[in-house]
């Protein structure tokens, strides 16, 4: 392979020598260029510097036979092997600089770092560079390169012919799959602003360097329908093998490769997983765009020929000679006539300056002759086999054209023309539903609302959970004055009340979303809903944890005087709780308020294939830092339930004095407490799921509302109804006492035995002091006994005297109606019998007031064997309405 390429070198230098002597008997001027082009094969670009030397050989050929005055000059080509390397080329250059001829100008370039580099070094030594084989888009900064002229059109040419092709189809949605290399990369990122510019919206732009099946996963993921491609025929394989892999193709897609148009490139599969029908499949009906590399117009050019007539001369020579075709010949055709027409223009204006000028000595400096060689090219306008010729600011003004794959092979089916800005069709584009792609899959928004049925079930439960909290409200209000209401303190039964009030409201509001309530309602409606929920927690478990607090403090204190607790150290803990809440959601408010904010979910395609999809969206309340506000009430809710079922666990032994009340209180504690604690986190982590969110949250308020009111308020009505005037408290809760103090003594006495006999003595004044606290409580017990039974003698007393004053009435009567009879019946007596008057003394008020005075002493006696034996003058007895107070009192 090696020798062949020597081969091939040595009759190129050969035909370039050989053709400028052949043409010395004409006589023609010669003009020096400098011709620097790799002379070895590139694995990216081949041999472009063998494939083009057909096309320039011809350009010589046909300029020989042309007209003066372009047969009297004759272009010599010198060559330097630049080798694509920075290095090299730099070393070629300057050695062809050194060792001569004077060049008047540079042809060629195709590396894009070695053309960068000698094109900054020009301006310096004054030489125009005309190149047509560099197409990196960088190289069109005229402030770097002021001396680099292009007949090869800029990659980046393409990108205003397809932004034309895209509105011409009403795409306004597209992404981008670019290699990564710098040619693809510039081009990009020259696409990106000219579709800015255009309006389009580029949805997703994606880079490889390897596999691309990743970028191209995420392109799918976006929903982006038309894709523009920006990568070599190498990469193609692998690019299509994921689209068919992925199902990127048919009806919902459309590609567009743009920047190349090697043929036949799909049968080089390479290290893809797919075979090249596979690959055909995917790209079917793909667009293809590119600067035209020969016109199709049949135009006779410049050269008298048309672009047809030149390929079929161009392509028997490389045939001859065995060699390929390459993308850039016509451009090498047409460049070496842009030399040719420059330089001749430059050569007959400086002849004819010498020969009219005033001077007989007429000069021209190099900076004055590489400033006419621009402007001589600046000028140059023909019909070459690429098109029209035409520069613009040292780029060519070039056409670009569109072709479609379709049944395996490439049709052309339009073309751009840079110079009319006009994009005209020469065949219709094949979609594959007979209809043009659409760039997006048409979106129906779909609320994610919370189900009818279940909010009406779970706002009917909440109804009657309202009304029942409505009656326990009124049954509370009317019987606060009772002593059973008494010992189960009112004030905080109303708090409690009030709590699941607000919590079985907050079901309502939490159900509402933005299909029931207008949008600036809505933020108003989340502030609302926070502070329901967390004043009715607050409230509710505040009056629980008063509760649990004072049956605390009495079972565990141990002195008489520490029991006493008053009803505003309850109602205190309340408040400092609801002022903890209320501080929190003013800062809530005013800091970070929550607004109504839409979160948008994963698209949902349809499942039978058509081209729609729907785009679930919720509307909840969030606010900036609203894992900060969560976190911090949370933590805030969880402390208070926590505390409330410790102090529910310390009193688990406690007997109580109201039977199972304070029992059912503390159960309801541990059954509310942690259900509200677990149903916050739940409802954290179902956030997204408003129906299962809203079963959970509904579900868990009405349980823990309910069973609460239940345990709190039924056993009270029970122990009511089975003793209306309690009467049967006070002796529960003294038979507790001593029960109490009873175990507390004998504990005591426990554990001075097991002591030494050095503390002997005071383990008996121990004693002596346990069983005098036992006594005085004995005596205090019996003495609110004595002093019931006085109430009931009382009553009695009462009843009595109604009774003797009825029975007084009743005789006066009967005295009235049957005189006559008991006088009749008195006769019948012997004589000096006075029943009559008997009779009404012993039923006189006299007789009868001396019967209960008799009576009544007795009777009071009688019933000191069954509460135990006293002595009534031990002890004083207290009014009737002192010790029910008192009792009252260790209560409140």
């Amino acid at each position: 392979m090696e020798g062949r390429w020597n081969l091939l070198k040595a009759l190129m230098m050969w035909e370039l020598l050989w053709l400028p002597w052949s043409c010395l008997c004409q006589r023609r001027q010669q003009l020096p260029v400098l011709w620097i082009m790799p002379l070895s094969s590139e694995p990216a670009w081949g041999n472009v510097t063998a494939e083009v030397m057909p096309a320039v050989q011809l350009a010589l050929q046909h300029l020989g036979k042309q007209p003066a005055p372009l047969r009297n000059y004759e272009l010599q080509f010198h060559f330097a092997d630049s080798k694509c390397d920075n290095a090299k080329a730099v070393k070629a250059f300057f050695e062809a600089i050194f060792y001569g001829p004077k060049h008047l100008m540079v042809f060629g370039g195709l590396c894009s770092s070695v053309t960068s580099i000698i094109a900054q070094s020009l301006k310096a030594w004054n030489l125009p560079q005309l190149s047509f084989a560099a197409t990196l888009p960088a190289l069109a900064n005229k402030r770097r390169y002021p001396n680099l002229f292009r007949i090869v059109p800029s990659n980046s040419a393409v990108n205003p012919a397809l932004v034309k092709f895209l509105s011409y189809y009403g795409w306004r949605r597209v992404g981008t799959l670019t290699q990564l290399e710098e040619r693809f990369t510039e081009v990009q990122k020259n696409l990106a602003e000219h579709l800015k510019q255009a309006g389009v919206e580029l949805v997703e732009a994606q880079w490889f360097s390897g596999d691309p099946c990743a970028a191209i996963k995420t392109l799918k993921e976006n929903d982006v329908r038309i894709v523009i491609g920006q990568f070599d025929e190498f990469s193609a394989a692998k690019v299509f093998c994921c689209v068919y892999h992925l199902d990127m193709f048919g009806l919902k897609y459309q590609w567009i490769l743009s920047g190349w148009s090697e043929t036949s490139w799909w049968t080089h599969t390479g290290t893809s997983s797919c075979s090249a029908q596979s690959v055909l499949s995917a790209m079917e009906g793909a667009v293809s765009v590119d600067f035209e590399t020969l016109s199709s117009q049949h135009i006779r050019g410049v050269s008298g020929r048309t672009p047809q007539e030149y390929k079929q001369e161009y392509d028997k020579r490389c045939m001859l000679k065995g060699l390929g075709s390459s993308k850039f010949h016509g451009f090498a055709y047409d460049g070496t006539w842009v030399v040719a027409k420059a330089l001749t223009r430059v050569m007959e204006t400086l002849k004819y300056r010498e020969k009219y000028s005033a001077h007989r000595n007429f000069t021209v400096t190099e900076r004055e002759m590489a400033n006419m060689i621009l402007q001589a090219m600046s000028d140059t306008k023909f019909f070459g086999v690429t098109g029209q010729v035409l520069f613009r600011n040292g780029e060519r003004v070039a056409t670009i054209k569109f072709a479609q794959f379709q049944a395996g092979r490439e049709v052309q089916v339009g073309e751009y023309s840079n110079i009319t800005d006009r994009l005209e069709f020469a065949g219709p584009i094949w979609f594959k539903g007979h209809e043009r792609t659409r760039d997006h899959t048409h979106v129906y928004p779909q609320r994610m609302e919370i189900s009818m049925v279940l909010y009406s079930i779970l706002a009917s439960i909440s109804v009657l959970g309202i009304l029942m909290t409505i009656v326990f409200l009124f049954f509370n209000i009317q019987n606060h004055n009772h002593r059973v209401a008494q010992m189960s303190s009112p004030l905080l039964n109303t708090l409690l009340i009030l709590g699941t009030l607000l919590s079985y409201s907050f079901i309502f509001l939490f159900g509402l979303d933005g299909s029931y309530v207008p949008e600036g309602v809505f933020d108003a409606l989340c502030a609302i809903r926070i502070w329901l929920i967390s004043i009715g927690h607050s409230t509710a478990f505040g009056a629980m944890l008063a509760k649990m607090w004072r049956l605390h403090v009495i079972y565990e204190s141990i002195s008489f005087r520490k029991r006493n607790i008053k009803n505003y150290m309850l109602i205190g803990i309340v408040c400092g709780l609801l002022l903890v809440d209320m501080c929190l959601l003013t800062s809530l408010q005013v800091l970070d308020p929550l607004r109504g904010t839409v979160k948008e979910f994963s698209l949902e395609f349809d499942p039978h294939g058509r081209d729609f999809a729907i785009r679930p969206f919720l509307e909840h309340c969030e606010n900036i830092h609203m894992n900060i506000w969560m976190m911090i009430m949370y933590l805030y809710k969880t402390l208070l339930v926590l505390l409330s079922c410790v102090l529910a666990w310390k009193t688990q032994h406690s007997n109580t004095l109201t039977l199972s009340h304070s029992g059912c209180t503390r159960i309801s504690v541990c059954i509310a407490g942690p259900l509200s604690v677990i149903g916050a986190f739940l409802a954290l982590l179902t956030r997204d799921q408003p129906n299962v969110q809203f079963c959970i949250v509904g579900v868990i308020i009405i349980t823990c509302c309910s069973v609460t009111l239940s345990l709190v308020f039924i056993p009270e009505i029970i122990l009511m109804r089975t003793d209306p005037d309690g009467a049967s408290l006070s002796k529960q809760f003294h038979s507790a006492e001593r029960e109490k103090e009873s175990e507390r003594v004998s504990e005591e006495k426990e554990s001075s035995t097991k002591q030494t006999d050095s503390s002997a003595s005071s383990s008996m004044t121990l004693i002596s002091t346990a069983l005098i606290d036992l006594l005085q409580s004995d005596n205090k017990y019996l003495t609110m006994c004595i002093s019931e039974l006085d109430m009931e003698l009382e009553e009695l007393t009462r009843q009595l005297r109604e009774l003797s004053t009825l029975s007084y009435t009743n005789m006066v009567n009967m005295q009235d109606s049957g005189e006559q009879t008991g006088i009749e019946k008195c006769q019948t007596l012997p004589v000096g019998c006075s029943g009559y008057k008997d009779t009404e003394d012993i039923n006189s008020p006299e007789h009868v007031q001396r019967r209960l005075s008799l009576q009544l002493p007795i009777l009071h006696h009688a019933y000191l064997p069954s509460i135990g034996g006293g002595d009534a003058s031990c002890s004083t007895p207290s009014s009737p309405s002192t010790q029910p107070r008192a009792l009252m009192d260790l209560w409140h």
